[in-house]
Order: C-alpha cells, then structure tokens, then sequence
C-alpha cells in the first residue's frame, strides 16, 4: 500500500465513521498494521474500503470491519462485492470457517444478506448501537 493509499483509506473513514456519523472515537486504534486491507478504487478515486484481522486481535475469529463506502457510491452493491471477496480471503488463505464483527445496529440486514447471524444482544460502542454477528461457512 503507497502512503497515498493509505491516507485516502483514512480520509473515507473519517468522513464516514467521524464526521457524518458524528462520533468522535480512535479510528487509530494500532490494528490497522497488522491488517488486510480491501479497496475498491475508480481510476485514482477510493470508493470503498475495509480491513480484515486474523484471529485473536478483535475476536477469537478473524473479523471484518471499518466497511466503507464514499457516500456518491452507494446503493451499487460495492460493499456486497467487498464483503464476499473478503470473506472468501479468509477462508482460502487462512483455511477459517467463521468470521465475527461488530456491526451496527442499522447494518444487520446488509450484513445478514451475506451470511452473518446476529449472536448475542445490542450494545452501546462510541454512542452507537452495535450487534455482534458471526458468518459461518
């Protein structure tokens, strides 16, 4: 990744996750080195991207999260086609069968359409309600 990858990497997500969701958390939060990351990019324009974490830095499982698309590009299944790359990077590369996120609230229908079930109850990160849910292969 070039240093100006990753800075339009941190650009979306403060748009996204600071800014437009007014929450003020540590988007920095020592996890981004040791990630995957997954762009999705239109000629020099970044329209989305997350990261994927082996086992035992969120969760047990390797997780997904920091799901991001630029708000001019949504509703054009790019987050789907995301998801299912990196969930069957997970399962090709580091032979795992289960994947667990935290979610928030709002997104369960987006992330229950491929695949994950919600496990647990809603809890309150950074002000905003999340779910945890696990995919299973």
């Amino acid at each position: 990744m070039t240093p100006l990858e990753l800075y339009d990497i941190l650009k979306l997500r403060q748009e996204i996750f600071i800014i437009e969701q007014a929450c003020l958390y540590p988007d920095l939060d020592g996890k981004d080195e040791g990630a995957w990351h997954l762009t999705a990019f239109e000629g020099d324009s970044l329209l989305a991207c997350l990261r994927i974490l082996e086992a035992g830095v969120s969760f047990k499982e390797p997780s997904i999260g920091r799901v991001a698309v630029s708000r001019d590009h949504r509703g054009r299944g790019i987050a789907k086609a995301m998801m299912q790359e990196a969930l069957a990077f997970i399962k090709r590369e580091w032979k795992e069968t289960h994947v667990r996120i935290s979610a928030q609230s709002y997104t369960i229908p987006f992330y229950a359409g491929v695949g994950f079930q919600v496990v647990g109850e809603a809890y309150l990160e950074d002000g905003i309600w999340h779910v945890e849910m696990v995919w299973g292969a």
